[in-house]
């Protein structure tokens, strides 16, 4: 097996490992407010604890990456984050549950602050592109796992041992991923001066096309977690779906999958910026779709999830693009935005629900949308 390959492949497992683990709870929603007596607020701060955590944590673990190096990080990182979740089901009440959350957010940090940098210092710019869209398949295929996984175990079980079954299949991804991910040939390490890399961010700050893109980062992922969060509250409280049936829901994010990949080949073929604005249209049109009857919110789940997924693999490989020095900050700020979106609008999405009806909910979030596709149009002509 070539070191390409073998590069391609352990970032696929370090996407199913972190990802498995980082939203185990939010196929559980439900289940928690029914089982443990959670407000649907209280438990969606199950997944923005996690998420909140892990943007706090995100540029630090990018720093101590450029003095310790980037594969070290990630392997800590992956293996850290799902030994930790043999311990969450362990939680005696909400508060704890949501603490215990935020340790493995932060602990996950290591991992997406540094993947993107090694891929764009270890690969050619030809290969580049295409790992790119391996891992973020990887991250949607974890997701998928980490949210299936679960729903199938609590339905003959309690949530707890669904939470342990879930976080023994994540150890197993580390493990593979250990095995797979080559030394790393081209870094060299830094004394950590954080000073120096305080700069570093601020002069990415400067460059226009970035910070549009952790905009991007931030509304993108945001809304799509929100979506997600209460999707499977509208299948079993209005459409009188079984719990089970509801989580299925998770498997769209096979859709995602397949637009991670096909991304990558979209930007070769018409550039980032028309790949982006395309993706964010049919996310926006997939969230507006959610409103109505039941197939057609089963096919707006699909047309969100695959547009959020296409958007988030042009957008976070157009800034390994951009940033020809300093990468890791420049991903770990995209990854600090892109995360920071999903706890901050996740958590708000929480008082949304409880407070207005579902056509309201989705105007709110659909509005981020539009909002979203419209600052992919300022990308697209300056690109």
């Amino acid at each position: 097996m070539t070191r390409t390959r073998r590069a391609m492949l352990a970032m696929l497992f370090v996407g199913l490992a972190i990802f498995s683990c980082l939203y185990t709870t939010q196929a559980l929603l439900p289940t928690l407010v029914e089982q443990m007596g959670l407000s649907s607020t209280q438990a969606a701060l199950t997944v923005s604890a996690a998420t909140g955590a892990l943007a706090l944590c995100v540029i630090p673990a990018s720093i101590l990456s450029e003095r310790f190096g980037r594969g070290r990080l990630l392997i800590v990182s992956a293996v850290g984050a799902t030994l930790l979740g043999l311990v969450v089901p362990l939680a005696p009440n909400a508060a704890l549950l949501i603490t215990l959350r935020g340790l493995q957010g932060a602990v996950i940090a290591g991992a997406p602050a540094t993947a993107m940098a090694w891929l764009s210092e270890e690969l050619s710019a030809t290969d580049l592109a295409r790992a790119m869209g391996l891992y973020i398949a990887g991250t949607s295929i974890g997701g998928l796992t980490g949210r299936l996984v679960p729903t199938g175990i609590v339905e003959f079980s309690s949530w707890r041992w669904a939470l342990f079954g879930s976080a023994c299949i994540s150890l197993f991804f580390a493990l593979v991923c250990i095995l797979l991910l080559p030394a790393q040939r081209n870094f060299t390490p830094k004394a950590l001066r954080f000073g120096n890399e305080l700069r570093a961010i601020v002069g990415h700050l400067r460059n226009r096309k970035l910070v549009e893109l952790y905009l991007v980062a931030f509304l993108a992922m945001g809304t799509f977690v929100s979506m997600y969060n209460f999707l499977g509250f509208r299948l079993i409280q209005h459409f009188g779906l079984a719990p089970a049936l509801a989580g299925s829901v998770f498997l769209f994010y096979l859709s995602g999958t397949w637009a991670s990949a096909r991304a990558g080949r979209l930007v070769q073929q018409i550039g980032h910026g028309k790949t982006l604005f395309a993706s964010c249209l049919l996310f926006a049109l997939g969230i507006f779709a959610c409103a109505g009857p039941l197939p057609l919110v089963l096919l707006g789940i699909v047309a969100l999830t695959v547009g959020f997924f296409a958007a988030h693999s042009t957008a976070s490989g157009w800034v390994g693009h951009l940033a020809t020095h300093d990468r890791a900050e420049a991903s770990s700020m995209y990854v600090f935005c892109y995360y920071f979106g999903s706890s901050v609008l996740g958590a708000v999405a929480g008082l949304l629900f409880d407070a207005l009806p579902w056509a309201g909910f989705i105007a709110c979030y659909g509005g981020a949308a539009l909002v979203l596709t419209g600052l992919t149009l300022t990308l697209r002509k300056n690109e």
